[in-house]
């Protein structure tokens, strides 16, 4: 039994060319030349935990393939396999095959799960080292690798990564800052305000009409016109 064979049994026709526009696949888009079978996330994870047990030059193997369910399906198991065992190694891979993590959902499948979970009791300088990166995935992995931080009810890092992205130029960075700032928002509203009443007039228009999502409509408005 073969992983990308399993896979393409499931491959669908009319999703490849939807999943191709969702992931902007054409020239000079962030997915440029991404390949896509077809196949819901639901679908792609029931295959990859057929092949939990693969080993680490098995799942390697499907991190460098041209499509992207594949791609995917490899960084489930990898995700698997750490939340099993706790692995530094399986950290060091991760982090070693961060090219293939090459699309939005990629990231966000894995960053917090494999990466946040593994440093939030240990020195995080190499997520400031990351959202120095010229590479659009690795500054996006910086920032939702703090989603584990947030689940646990610690954000400074959320924070301080956020404040070091406002300059950011890539809509993809804004909302995954909004995102995690949002995300801080749910368990200290407080905490958030703060942030926003710092930062709100600088902030990328994307990042804080993620952040203030769960407002209050006239709270958010006062926000967005700048008027706090």
């Amino acid at each position: 039994m073969d992983l990308l064979e399993e896979l393409k049994k499931l491959s669908s026709k009319e999703k490849v060319a939807t999943y191709q526009r969702f992931f902007k696949t054409g020239k000079g888009h962030y997915g440029e030349g991404d390949i896509f079978l077809g196949i819901t996330v639901p679908e792609t994870r029931r295959v990859a935990r057929q092949f939990i047990h693969i080993s680490p030059d098995e799942i390697e193997k499907h991190l460098r393939s041209k499509y992207h369910e594949e791609r995917l399906a490899a960084l489930m198991i990898l995700v698997d396999n750490y939340q099993k065992k706790r692995s530094k190694e399986i950290v060091r891979f991760y982090l070693k095959n961060l090219r293939y993590a090459n699309n939005w959902d990629l990231v966000d499948l894995t960053a917090d799960k494999i990466l946040g979970s593994y440093l939030f009791d240990k020195n995080k300088s190499i997520l400031y080292k990351l959202l120095k990166s010229s590479n659009l995935w690795e500054r996006r992995i910086a920032i939702v690798s703090t989603f584990h931080f947030i689940k646990n009810n610690e954000f400074s890092d959320t924070l301080r990564i956020s404040k070091l992205l406002l300059n950011d130029k890539h809509d993809l960075i804004h909302k995954a800052v909004g995102w995690m700032l949002r995300e801080v928002g749910k368990r200290d509203e407080k905490t958030l305000e703060s942030f926003l009443k710092a930062h709100y007039k600088i902030m990328p228009r994307t990042a804080l009409r993620y952040a203030i999502e769960r407002f209050p409509e006239e709270k958010r408005l006062r926000y967005l016109k700048g008027k706090i």
